[in-house]
């Protein structure tokens, strides 16, 4: 009775099994002359492009990941030199691939903060109990005194995929050996306080601060920020003072003894050094460390 019932279940259940059988091959065919059909042939060159590209997917070179920039770059060469990241070596490799004569494309750009108050050096009016970015906090006002200061909650550490940003003491701090120049930090400021800069140097002079407020009213909310008083302007041409604000010519920067004297003179000693090598600013009243030159 036993091997009866099994025999009719047999019965029963081989003609669905060849059916699902049947069904399961005339899919994988289907799918075999599709694969063959609409197969979209990729150019040798673009693979041999995204090999040499440091596959980071930064968004650097203003595309979503290397992928999308191997084949644009493919099609229109003159985005040769965008990823940062890779650098000249990659921009030489792709050049190569290309059939390409790489250009000099200037000393490669890295972020400079203009800023340089940490927690002791600023005006806290209340502690932000808010969420924990600087993109909120920035939508308050009053969270701290200086409106154009870093606020240290780390939108810019969170875009770097390099660790190359840090808060110290309240600070965004930037790790020169870290850095690749991709320039994601510099978006993720909500105050605009990074700057990618051309670094002709090892370290580059900078004026640390992206205050407008009248000197007054800088001196009463942070102790290390610019008062525009104009006295680097009157040591080298290099510094311009506009809305109470010291700026610097990076383009022309060349190191020179004038550039020194306006350093030294900085009544705020908010002109500063960034770099690999860059040596620690003196604080307010104190004279200036000897200065890594490179």
């Amino acid at each position: 009775m036993f091997l009866a019932d099994i025999y009719q279940l047999w019965q029963n259940a081989w003609p669905a099994g060849l059916t699902m059988l049947g069904l399961g091959g005339g899919f994988a065919l289907v799918l075999l002359i599709a694969s063959v059909k609409l197969k979209v042939e990729v150019d040798p060159k673009v693979e041999e492009i995204h090999k040499a590209l440091p596959n980071l997917d930064c968004g650097a070179c203003g595309f979503a990941g290397c992928g999308q920039y191997a084949k644009a770059v493919l099609e229109n060469p003159e985005l040769l030199g965008k990823c940062a990241p890779g650098g000249a070596d990659t921009s030489s490799k792709i050049a190569d691939i290309l059939n390409l004569q790489v250009s000099d494309s200037g000393p490669q750009k890295k972020p400079i903060v203009h800023c340089r108050a940490h927690t002791e050096d600023k005006t806290i009016y209340a502690v932000y109990q808010g969420i924990q970015t600087c993109t909120a906090a920035n939508a308050l006002a009053n969270v701290q005194a200086c409106a154009f200061g870093c606020l240290g909650f780390g939108d810019c550490t969170r875009a770097c995929k390099f660790d190359a940003l840090h808060i110290v003491d309240g600070l965004a701090t930037v790790d020169y050996e870290k850095c690749t120049g991709c320039t994601a930090c510099s978006k993720a400021c909500p105050r605009h306080l990074i700057e990618m800069v051309p670094f002709r140097h090892e370290n580059m002079m900078t004026v640390a601060c992206s205050s407008k407020e009248t000197g007054k009213s800088t001196r009463a909310i942070c102790k290390v920020g610019c008062i525009g008083c104009g006295v680097c302007a009157k040591q080298s041409e290099l510094f311009k003072v506009e809305d109470n604000l010291a700026r610097f010519d990076y383009a022309q920067y060349q190191q020179t003894e004038k550039e020194e004297a306006a350093m030294d003179k900085c009544p705020t000693k908010v002109i500063i050094y960034r770099g690999k090598t860059a040596p620690e600013p003196p604080a307010p009243g104190e004279k200036k460390t000897a200065a890594a030159r490179a």
